[in-house]
């Protein structure tokens, strides 16, 4: 009989338990929402995860490592010997000694299965040095030509392919919004290959000076990506991927001012830029042969000018040099396009072809005039 008590316990405690669930889903619905809530998020994360993993596994196998291999000439300071009076002859002068450099220093992808190659211009920027592509699979490919673009820090290299050779998909980078999830791949500081980083697009239409602490080289660039998935030194070539493992950016420099700020040129100027060597076996462009700096808005009504691009160089014997176009002179309106920072001047030649006559509206000393350009061809 001394049973029957514990059993009855037991019981109003799960009946107690059953109504405790029920009323408190009822009375506190919270709780429900916050549970949902947290299995909504555990959903997204994962979703999100799965989708930055399957762009890593469809895309990593057409990243490549581009490295060099060239004899740098230094002086040893370590034989230098301080003799004063001469007693050892010539030990007084360093000795100039030379070295061997093989090591990787940039990133590219896979255009075609035939054996060409994309990364930056100012990657393979040495026209004296060797340079060597390396696979996911660890192939050495030995580059036998670089076609370099004069305008777009871009370069296509010809290598000779292996079976494992796999194109990657180019999207389409002209509806492209800031907060877009992106993935970059690439050697990250020459020494970690296929590094993969994510973030979002942080800004679009930027202009900034690119170049690589393995070259030296700086080149003006407008109109392009900023994001926050971390592009180190090294990365430069490599692929910036949407959420579908599309390239919609070609990886180019990072910040040395701040964190977290990469940049990449528009894979939609890339594209034109190839349409065009695919044609024509080179980078055929529309020179007009120019320096300048844009004067926005506000500096334009500070300094009683109007705004334009402020020719800072006209070079010697190219188009504009022809066309009597001057330093110091502000170029307003090219064809009737107003010159302005997101309609500028290197965007408006890339839109035209050689041998196109222009008419350009220039201010200089106080006046404006109209001057008549035939652009040409600029060589590689």
């Amino acid at each position: 009989m001394k049973k029957w008590p514990n059993i009855l316990a037991l019981i109003v405690v799960l009946i107690v338990g059953i109504i405790g669930g029920v009323v408190g889903g009822r009375w506190f619905p919270e709780n429900k929402n916050a549970i949902s809530n947290e299995k909504t998020e555990v959903r997204e994360i994962l979703k999100e995860e799965n989708a930055v993993i399957d762009v890593v596994d469809k895309v990593t196998p057409s990243v490549v490592t581009v490295g060099v291999k060239k004899t740098e000439t230094f002086i040893n300071r370590d034989s230098f010997l301080f003799d004063p009076f001469g007693f050892f002859g010539n030990s007084n002068q360093p000795q100039v000694e030379e070295r061997n450099i093989e090591q990787d220093i940039g990133s590219g992808f896979i255009l075609s299965e035939d054996g060409l190659v994309v990364t930056n211009k100012h990657v393979v920027s040495d026209l004296k040095a060797e340079y060597r592509v390396i696979t996911y699979s660890d192939e050495e490919l030995k580059v036998e030509k670089i076609y370099r673009d004069p305008v777009n820090d871009l370069a296509i290299l010809k290598v000779s392919p292996t079976q494992l050779f796999r194109s990657i998909e180019l999207g389409d980078s002209d509806n492209l919004k800031v907060g877009q999830v992106v993935v970059a791949i690439g050697t990250a500081l020459g020494e970690f290959r296929s590094t993969v980083t994510t973030g979002v697009i942080s800004g679009l239409g930027r202009g900034i000076d690119a170049g690589t602490p393995f070259g030296g080289v700086s080149e003006e660039l407008n109109n392009v990506i900023q994001t926050d998935a971390a592009i180190n030194p090294g990365n430069s070539g490599g692929p910036l991927l949407n959420s579908s493992g599309a390239v919609i950016g070609v990886n180019v420099a990072v910040s040395q001012a701040g964190e977290n700020i990469g940049f990449a040129i528009p894979i939609n100027i890339v594209k034109d830029s190839i349409d065009t060597f695919e044609e024509t076996g080179k980078f055929s462009r529309a020179f007009l042969g120019v320096r300048y700096q844009m004067i926005d808005k506000r500096t334009a009504i500070l300094n009683s000018v109007p705004q334009g691009a402020y020719l800072v160089e006209v070079i010697e014997d190219s188009p504009a040099d022809k066309a009597q176009l001057r330093e110091n002179d502000i170029v307003t309106e090219f064809n009737g396009t107003l010159v302005t920072e997101k309609q500028s001047i290197a965007e408006l030649i890339g839109k035209s072809k050689i041998g196109d006559e222009i008419v350009l509206k220039v201010y200089r000393d106080g006046e404006t005039m109209e001057v008549k350009v035939k652009l040409e061809e600029v060589s590689q």
